[in-house]
């Protein structure tokens, strides 16, 4: 009662605070935000074809691809899996759907932050009446999107975890890695349909003085499932995994050993974590891309024939890309079968990598052929040839990054292997310093390549006459619109990217389910399965593909990130103009634009608070992870059973360290959520043009610090695995010291590093609201006495979130003090 008091109170407060000001402070700038975007009518022509008429055949393709995904999860359900491990794999659902369940309820939680600033914006300062009603509804359904297509993901994942381990019995590698492809594409083409299906409902059925603010509240809303499902999921799976990897180094047992207890919590996060978090972080991104982009567009194009134009256009894009993704697929998996259908040896990475790169191509082929039929009478005649090029420097980057990831985080890379010898002679501390090489050597080149795409954009937006005329400072205007299209190319192959992503979490899950099975423990299990299914089993060459499958897993699990945190970074600088435009009248206010620069100090004060909120996330969330890792060491190791006579942890053991780990996530999600949000909040109070700073620099800081403890993790990852695999070195002084590399690794590329994605967008987009918020109110001694009290809220949470979850806070002085003189250290 007292922690939902603690956390529902500053609710209440913050509710009747600002109601306070709606109904006493006077509007001052409210009338050019969000409130008043409004969609133009689309019916007018667009390549020789209505608008209207072409979104619709874009909703039509959506509901194909929607139906795509279904399909094929419905013949993974079908396909052949032995008993044992189909008990394994329904155990896992099982206890993700609780963990799902629990979480559903703590979204509802959070949601009361952003329904109380949504009424008190849209009903006290802007009047909208019953229409914030609907608002409210979008910001659910945005929220049940990112929650649904999470759970559909899980879903998919389980059912092909166990199918993928029955497929490696025949000892075939194809088999072993079609049904993780598929059960990929499955959740892509479903994740980007269901996406683009809500989006253009929204267009295409709601009034168009209402699309807008619902675009604005479907956008935070799911940017509000994504930030939560992604920051739990990605404390509690590391909680689980660093529990369950350390009992290998305190026990010297095998991975994913079945008496362990911590192992069914790990494959609950390898889901929670790895499936759950991308899914919604990908819902999401797509999303708010979109919603930043069509923003622009509204406030920054004056002419109504050109907004129809490049929104139709956007969207029309988007349904192609989809095509791309789908007829890549096919593409790539006949002719990989056809390489790979009969051989006894492949490298996993190569199709992952060839997908990725022949949708690379289709897409920017499409793109230029859909692009010059919609838009070749443009302007003057250059627009369709420029937006090209500039949509193609994203997509390529979205074949590039993978690739240099890889350079960082494959097995078969320098620096994985770097790594690994390392360790051989230095033991985990060299392990772990190899690894902080690797990941701050990929920050340089992963940046440079980013800031070289970006501007190669800029450059065309400029060309000739550039984009057209905006009115004042167009050039500055297109640069911006240029940024946020190299982020929608981003995402344009975005089922392919989800689709490599989660068959990480598959492959991973395969190895686990494999083992927790003691299917080779079973009497006749072998002619057993040759009676029933049959082939005759190959145990060590299953066992061989696995493993070699999950490093490839590991890797492309790595490579979705940099290009998620890419588009966050890129996408912010659209969102961030839509602020600047709103504070400067368009770029028209000159005296108000001067502000925009380091001699106005409160600007360059907020560029250096954002430093500071991105390196306390990334702390509040590893020490989430460290104290929910400890509880749960202390559990496995007062209750692990290891007499000869033990072959599987009990039920009840497991499902305890489950509830540790969803306990502590929560806990620390609390906390972090409650320190972003107020941090939002008070510093756009303090000032416009410090929260522009400091949205500037959580997005800047927040690149290279997600890239490069994402990157430096899938180095010690997979440095783990070569030892493993390769060198067969399990149970070594080597394997110990890569077990430890492994586990500093867990919460810096599944935890932090990919939490602080949706951090950035939701900071910016809820940025959008909180800004327009004080300037309504208007600079003032209230104005600063709300500023001052958000900020101590946050801070307060900030305070909480290590001395709230330290592991040790029940012990007084005197008791460190005894402990540090039986240590000889005399602290």
């Amino acid at each position: 009662m007292k922690r939902l008091l603690g956390s529902v109170l500053p609710v209440l407060l913050t509710t009747l605070a600002l109601a306070g000001c709606g109904s006493g402070g006077e509007a001052k700038g409210g009338g050019g935000g969000e409130a008043n975007l409004k969609l133009p009518p689309l019916n007018e022509h667009v390549g020789n074809v209505s608008g209207t008429t072409l979104l619709w055949i874009g909703l039509v393709i959506c509901l194909f691809g929607l139906g795509f995904g279904l399909v094929t999860y419905s013949k993974l359900q079908k396909l052949p899996v032995h008993e044992a491990m189909h008990e394994v794999s329904e155990l896992i659902y099982e206890t993700c759907k609780t963990y799902l369940k629990q979480q559903a309820k703590f979204l509802m939680l959070l949601w009361a932050f952003i329904a109380a600033v949504i009424v008190v914006y849209f009903l006290f300062l802007e009047h909208m009446g019953a229409k914030v009603l609907i608002i409210l509804l979008f910001s659910l359904i945005g929220m049940a999107g990112s929650f649904g297509v999470a759970w559909y993901g899980i879903r998919v994942n389980t059912f092909a975890n166990s199918r993928t381990a029955h497929a490696s019995l025949r000892g075939s590698p194809w088999e072993t890695f079609d049904i993780p492809m598929r059960s990929g594409m499955s959740i892509g083409m479903v994740l980007i349909s269901v996406e683009l299906t809500l989006m253009l409902f929204i267009m295409l059925v709601l009034p168009g003085d209402l699309a807008g603010p619902c675009f604005i509240g479907f956008a935070i809303g799911e940017s509000l499932g994504a930030a939560c499902l992604r920051i739990a999921g990605g404390i509690f799976t590391k909680i689980a995994d660093v529990g369950a990897d350390l009992m290998k180094i305190a026990f010297h047992i095998k991975e994913d050993d079945a008496r362990n207890p911590g192992v069914i919590a790990d494959c609950t996060g390898d889901n929670a974590g790895d499936s759950v978090g991308p899914s919604a972080d990908g819902f999401e991104t797509y999303g708010v891309t979109g919603v930043a982009l069509i923003t622009f567009v509204l406030g920054a194009v004056p002419d109504q024939t050109e907004q129809v134009q490049l929104l139709v256009w956007i969207f029309v894009v988007r349904v192609v890309m989809l095509i791309a993704s789908f007829v890549s697929y096919l593409i790539n998996n006949a002719v990989a079968k056809a390489r790979y259908g009969a051989v006894a040896e492949m490298d996993f990475e190569k199709p992952l990598s060839s997908l990725v790169w022949i949708t690379s191509v289709i897409s920017i082929l499409l793109t230029v052929l859909t692009t010059w039929w919609m838009l070749s009478s443009m302007g003057d005649g250059t627009m369709w040839w420029k937006l090209s090029i500039i949509i193609s420097c994203g997509t390529l980057a979205g074949a590039l990054i993978p690739e240099l990831v890889k350079a960082f985080t494959s097995t078969n890379s320098r620096h994985v292997r770097e790594v690994v010898t390392s360790a051989r002679e230095g033991g985990a501390s060299l392990d772990i310093l190899s690894g902080l090489v690797a990941g701050n050597f990929s920050g340089f080149w992963l940046g440079i390549i980013i800031v070289a795409l970006m501007g190669a954009s800029f450059l065309v937006s400029g060309t000739g006459s550039g984009l057209g005329d905006m009115g004042s400072m167009s050039e500055v205007k297109w640069a911006v619109f240029a940024f946020g299209l190299v982020a929608f190319g981003f995402l344009g192959m975005g089922a392919v990217t989800i689709a490599v992503d989660s068959y990480g979490p598959v492959t991973d899950n395969a190895q686990s389910v494999y083992e927790l099975s003691t299917i080779e423990e079973i009497p006749n299990v072998s002619d057993d399965i040759e009676k029933h299914y049959g082939f005759a089993p190959r145990w060590d060459v299953a066992k061989h593909i696995l493993e070699a499958q999950d490093g490839a897993g590991n890797t492309f699990k790595a490579t979705a990130k940099p290009v998620l945190i890419g588009t966050a970074v890129v996408g912010a600088t659209t969102m961030i103009f839509s602020i600047i435009m709103m504070l400067t009248e368009g770029l028209s206010n000159a005296a108000e634009v001067n502000k925009l620069g380091l001699t106005h100090a409160p600007f360059l004060l907020g560029l250096i608070a954002g430093g500071a909120v991105i390196y306390w996330f990334s702390g509040a969330s590893m020490q989430a992870v460290t104290t929910g890792a400890y509880r749960a060491v202390e559990f496995i190791k007062n209750n692990m059973q290891l007499d000869e006579n033990a072959t599987k942890a009990s039920t009840d053991d497991s499902k305890k360290v489950v509830q540790i780990c969803t306990e502590y996530a929560q806990k620390g999600m609390l906390n972090i959520f409650l320190g972003v949000f107020f941090a939002a909040l008070g510093f756009a109070f303090v000032d416009p043009y410090f929260f522009i700073g400091y949205l500037i620099s959580i997005a800047i800081f927040g690149l290279y610090q997600a890239i490069f403890m994402a990157n430096a993790g899938g180095a010690w990852d997979n440095a783990k695995k070569i030892v493993e695999v390769d060198l067969d070195a399990k149970g070594t002084e080597l394997h110990d010291a890569s077990v430890v590399g492994d586990t500093v690794g867990d919460p810096f590329k599944d935890t932090s590093s990919v939490a602080l994605n949706p951090v950035i967008k939701f900071t910016t987009l809820f940025g959008l609201l909180a800004v327009e918020l004080a300037v309504s109110i208007g600079a003032g001694l209230l104005t600063y006495i709300l500023a001052a009290m958000f900020v101590l809220i946050a801070c307060y949470f900030v305070y909480r979130s290590f001395y709230g979850m330290r592991i040790d806070s029940t012990k007084g002085p005197d008791e460190f003090d005894t402990v540090a003189k039986e240590a000889g250290t005399g602290l």
